[in-house]
């Protein structure tokens, strides 16, 4: 029988990446959107290609109550949830000294509060089944290291940082793994460069030269969500090209 996952703003990036990803490893798919129905719907039919079923669904995760249940509705249509992929995210920039109130307030329901709802429900569908579960919580690099004119980002990705060791302290007795993957830049839309092959991308200030693939991302989930990765809980797994090690790199050369 097909274990079942839902992924969360699967229409392009990395949940996307994912979505296809997973059903190479015989998972059947919850697929969700907002804002690019026509996204979601080809990476349903890529799932698809992989003789997986895909179920199709708008989500906006700060519509809170409804984002809820339809978590609840996409696993009872799946017919269970063995993963859930907290993916859908985005930020707003702008100084801090600047930073409006309704936008600090956007950013942290979509990448925190929302993920916080989602996670819950899909938590309590895990619990009730009694069968254990995944959660991977997809964060940034900005997790662990600031950027600037993206306060509120910082804040959400770093809460979501900690909610993950939370959720995984609690959820262990029922046999739920809880992890975060922290990526650094990756090619897809949200950073401007619309799923491009990272390796024509020249990022020197990287070690790694190049921003990551989306696909590099997937394979991450794909092994957390693997029967051999149960030992792995709490943890945050940075893939960000070698980003967090150049701070010393830069104070060596300035100093």
């Amino acid at each position: 029988m097909a274990r079942k996952a839902i992924v969360t703003g699967s229409d392009s990036g990395i949940g996307k990446a994912t979505a296809v990803r997973l059903a190479s490893d015989g998972f059947d798919v919850g697929v969700t959107w907002f804002g690019d129905r026509e996204g979601a719907e080809g990476t349903a039919r890529e799932v698809e290609e992989q003789g997986q079923r895909a179920v199709l669904t708008e989500l906006d995760v700060t519509d809170f109550e409804a984002a809820a249940e339809i978590v609840e509705s996409l696993a009872s249509d799946l017919g269970g949830l063995d993963l859930f992929v907290n993916n859908a995210g985005g930020g707003e920039t702008y100084p801090f000294l600047e930073f409006p109130l309704d936008a600090w307030q956007r950013v942290l329901d979509l990448n925190l509060t929302g993920a916080f709802v989602c996670a819950q429900r899909a938590a309590r569908i895990m619990v009730g089944a009694g069968n254990g579960g995944r959660i991977v919580n997809i964060t940034s690099v900005h997790e662990h290291i600031p950027l600037s004119e993206q306060a509120a980002y910082c804040a959400a990705k770093g809460g979501l940082g900690l909610l993950t060791k939370a959720m995984a302290l609690e959820l262990g007795e029922h046999g739920i793994t809880v992890n975060a993957i922290a990526p650094g830049e990756i090619a897809t839309p949200l950073t401007g460069a619309e799923d491009e092959d990272p390796s024509a991308l020249e990022r020197p200030a990287l070690p790694l030269g190049r921003p990551g693939n989306a696909h590099e991302i997937a394979e991450l989930v794909a092994w957390l969500a693997h029967p051999d990765a149960r030992y792995a809980t709490g943890a945050s797994f940075v893939v960000d090209g070698g980003l967090m090690l150049t701070a010393g790199e830069f104070n060596r050369q300035t100093g």
